[in-house]
């Protein structure tokens, strides 16, 4: 008997433990349910600006529409009033009064504020409302790449908004209403008011003035040349910082294409750091640099800027035949020194410096340049690129690399190779934001340039940039010169490659340059993608380059050199 006892006591107390100590949270969170009626309060989210400060992404107030269901006296008669100010479908909002499992449920998002006080007026038991945020875009189809989107509940979903969606989200906070067991509120009750947390802002390095001439380019672009896309990277190269990147064709973030997530997914593709392409002669500004920090180095293998290369047409490597794209006439190829290489972009001479350095020497500076891997750049997604392993590089590889080809990259990884060859030689990583920073201004935090080293010396920088200004003044990228101004840059046409093999008739067409030449404040890579027709860089891209270059002069008031 008193072992019975004894047994039943020790059930009641470990019981009562279980209850209120291992089940008691559950079971409080179950009662204040019950018993409370919370009412979100939405944290607003962080906004976008450029760089002085232009918003480029805002919050509009709007409205959620809740109802808890217990309190709901006339389901039919509150759908019909909720479905006619709404302008749902009454059938669609009875069933969710009715048959969702959840004792409280959202019955819209993003309602606008009349339509939130037109409800009100309605006086509906167990419905009621909170205020959201709408997520809108004062430009619209304006950085869409580099933005992004977000999700119906404000949550970064592309772009900087899903890169950046835990500063930029903010803290929900909610008021608590004491009710009855069907949720009707008791009157006299204080409700209890945890306030949100508000999203942090993010400024941008982006210039909207930069961004808006380079949008309207691309625009243009797409429009004349007909290609698969048309895109442009504006860089500081000086700090890494992007002003600008634009690609064509895009669509409105304000009326972000949900229903087709194949298309979405393709517009909304930053090419420019998730593809990779051949880049064909720009590349030839690494090849140059190369043969130009290793001659300064002493080594034998490299050729002096006097030096003359052979000027047949031909080169054969491993049994095959490398050709230049001109044929020579009337001398034009004859006599032709590094300058004039880069000037006329004759590959047989890049693929002499190529295997006259050789294959460990030419991915020194491959490497140091960021060929290979990935930048840093903060967005999500980024391409490495493709390059073969040193150990696995034959001859004919080692010739082709030398002139662009038999290498893929991608176009952040040229923007930030070029700011290293052009700016004095450091390496910086590229990057779309500045700062973060509360609403009232406090700073978060600052981003600043971050430095990966030098990757080749001021007076090699100083040479190679002498070089590629001469290419633009008398040589290929004569239509991207400036009366007056001091540009620099190389231009490139590669053929596209598919399952392979070379597929007939599509090129990608690209210029690289910067300005002013002496101390280059502003770099620019456009890359045309299967243009119809002419294909050509120096017809096709060159000229994209000079007008934003000119966009810039006005907009940033640059005078000519020497005033003149």
């Amino acid at each position: 008997m008193i072992c019975a006892i004894a047994f039943l006591f020790c059930a009641v107390i470990g019981r009562l433990f279980y209850v209120q100590v291992l089940w008691g949270e559950q079971l409080q969170e179950k009662a204040i349910d019950q018993w409370t009626r919370e009412i979100p309060v939405v944290a607003t989210r962080g906004k976008i600006t450029d760089r002085n400060g232009v918003i480029l992404a805002d919050n509009a107030d709007t409205y959620s529409v809740f109802a808890r269901k217990k309190a709901i006296g006339d389901p039919e008669g509150t759908a019909k009033a909720i479905a006619k100010v709404l302008g749902l479908e009454e059938s669609a909002v009875y069933k969710r009064l009715t048959e969702t499992v959840s004792s409280e449920v959202t019955v819209a998002t993003h309602i606008s504020r009349e339509q939130a006080e037109n409800l009100s007026k309605e006086n509906l038991p167990g419905v009621y409302y909170s205020r959201d945020n709408t997520r809108v875009y004062p430009y619209g189809d304006f950085l869409t790449q580099v933005l992004g989107f977000t999700s119906d509940d404000n949550m970064g979903q592309s772009g900087l908004e899903f890169r950046y969606n835990k500063y930029l989200k903010g803290i929900n906070g909610e008021i608590l209403y004491e009710t009855d067991i069907v949720g009707v509120e008791i009157e006299g009750t204080t409700p209890t008011y945890r306030p949100a947390t508000d999203g942090l802002n993010i400024r941008l390095t982006v210039d909207y003035e930069i961004q808006e001439i380079a949008e309207r380019a691309m625009e243009e672009a797409y429009e004349i040349q007909k290609p698969k896309s048309a895109a442009v990277l504006i860089m500081d190269p000086g700090n890494g910082e992007i002003l600008a990147c634009s690609s064509k064709p895009s669509y409105d973030l304000n009326d972000v294409p949900r229903d087709d997530l194949t298309a979405l997914n393709a517009l909304s593709r930053n090419s420019l750091l998730s593809d990779s392409f051949e880049p064909g002669s720009t590349f030839k500004i690494v090849t140059a640099a190369a043969n130009v920090e290793e001659y300064l180095n002493g080594n034998p293998k490299a050729f002096s800027e006097e030096h003359i290369f052979n000027s047949s047409r031909y080169r054969y490597v491993g049994g095959q035949r490398v050709k230049c794209w001109s044929n020579h006439a009337n001398g034009k190829h004859s006599a032709l020194n590094l300058q004039g290489a880069l000037e006329n972009s004759c590959n047989p001479i890049f693929v002499d410096i190529a295997l006259s350095l050789g294959t460990e020497t030419m991915y020194k500076y491959i490497e140091k340049l960021g060929f290979g891997s990935v930048t840093g750049v903060d967005f999500n997604g980024e391409a490495q690129g493709m390059i073969l392993p040193s150990t696995a590089v034959k001859e004919v590889d080692l010739a082709r690399i030398g002139f662009g080809q038999t290498v893929a990259v991608t176009g952040i990884q040229m923007a930030a190779a070029m700011s290293a060859i052009v700016n004095g030689g450091v390496y910086y990583t590229p990057h779309f934001v500045k700062g973060i920073y509360a609403s009232d201004n406090l700073v978060a935090e600052v981003i600043a340039p971050q430095s990966k080293g030098r990757a080749i010396s001021e007076q090699t920088s100083r040479i190679v940039t002498q070089m590629l200004e001469k290419v633009v003044a008398e040589g290929g990228g004569a239509q991207a010169y400036i009366e007056g101004y001091r540009v620099a840059g190389k231009t490139g046409t590669a053929q596209k490659y598919e399952n392979g093999v070379i597929a007939a008739g599509k090129y990608v067409s690209s210029f690289i340059g910067c300005f002013p030449a002496d101390d280059p404040q502003y770099l620019a890579l456009v890359v045309i993608d299967e243009p119809e027709g002419e294909y050509y860089g120096s017809t096709v891209a060159a000229p994209y380059a000079k007008e934003i270059f000119e966009g810039i002069i006005k907009a940033k008031n640059i005078p000519r050199v020497n005033g003149g």
